[in-house]
């Protein structure tokens, strides 16, 4: 019986050893030491634990456990890689893909869009983050009191802008911040709230931040994206034929003179 468990545990070993099943499928953590069994990826204890938030999808499982022969057999037959080309398949170039040093609200919102929503196996399910519109309302923390106050939002590419309102009927926003000089990211700590979102601007070259959240994770994280997603098209226009790896790291570059 010895043996036979040593011989499966090799089997699984070799497994873990095959290229893509070497670090986390979901934030890239080197050696991962969890796996899921409906999913047929590795991954990290930390993103295991996410995992655990959507049983109905995911069955997480310790490469520390005893395993079954069948059990690796289906893991040998699919794996990060191929999990990767079926879940990641229509990931926009925009998208942030959280690494294991990120915030717990943005790996939980990567796994579920990949897992659960689907999301980029169906485009049309990238429509909040991707239309170059959107609308609604945060709370935002006062610069005098620090008090957090629900206010309107509005995302608008082709104005090249966010613009918050104090009032819900107001004509005339309170702020504009260009999206050229906009950064978005997330600050759970510094703000108190684990959606917390830090958004930095330019205004008559000082350098400007606003302090927001909103109480439903994929909300913020879609706000996020859609940020994201501006400033991504607005250097795509900027430097017309620069291939989108050089667009996300000038992106990258201008975020750290902000």
């Amino acid at each position: 019986m010895a043996q036979e468990t040593g011989g499966i545990n090799r089997l699984l070993q070799d497994v873990l050893k095959r290229p893509g099943n070497e670090t986390c499928a979901d934030c890239g953590n080197p050696e991962p030491d969890w796996a899921s069994l409906t999913l047929g990826v590795f991954i990290c204890q930390a993103c295991s634990l996410l995992h655990r938030s959507i049983p109905h999808i995911s069955r997480v499982k310790s490469i520390q456990e005893t395993w079954d022969a069948s059990d690796i057999e289906l893991m040998a037959a699919l794996g990060n890689t191929a999990a990767k080309a079926k879940y990641e398949q229509k990931v926009p170039a925009f998208y942030y893909r959280p690494t294991h040093t990120d915030c717990k609200l943005l790996r939980e919102q990567w796994i579920r869009a990949k897992y659960e929503r689907n999301e980029f196996e169906f485009i049309e399910k990238q429509e909040p983050y991707s239309a170059g519109y959107r609308e609604g309302f945060l709370w935002k923390r006062g610069r005098d009191n620090g008090q957090f106050l629900s206010r309107k939002f509005i995302l608008y590419e082709r104005e090249g802008a966010l613009k918050y309102f104090n009032k819900q009927d107001a004509r005339d926003p309170k702020a504009v911040m260009k999206i050229e000089t906009l950064n978005a990211t997330f600050q759970p700590a510094k703000i108190g709230n684990p959606c917390g979102l830090q958004i930095t601007y330019l205004k008559d070259n000082s350098t400007r931040n606003i302090f927001v959240y909103h109480s439903d994770a994929k909300e913020m994280v879609d706000w996020f994206n859609a940020i994201r997603a501006a400033r991504f098209h607005y250097l795509q226009v900027a430097f017309p034929g620069a291939s989108d790896e050089e667009v996300r790291a000038f992106d990258l570059t201008l975020q750290k003179y902000l």
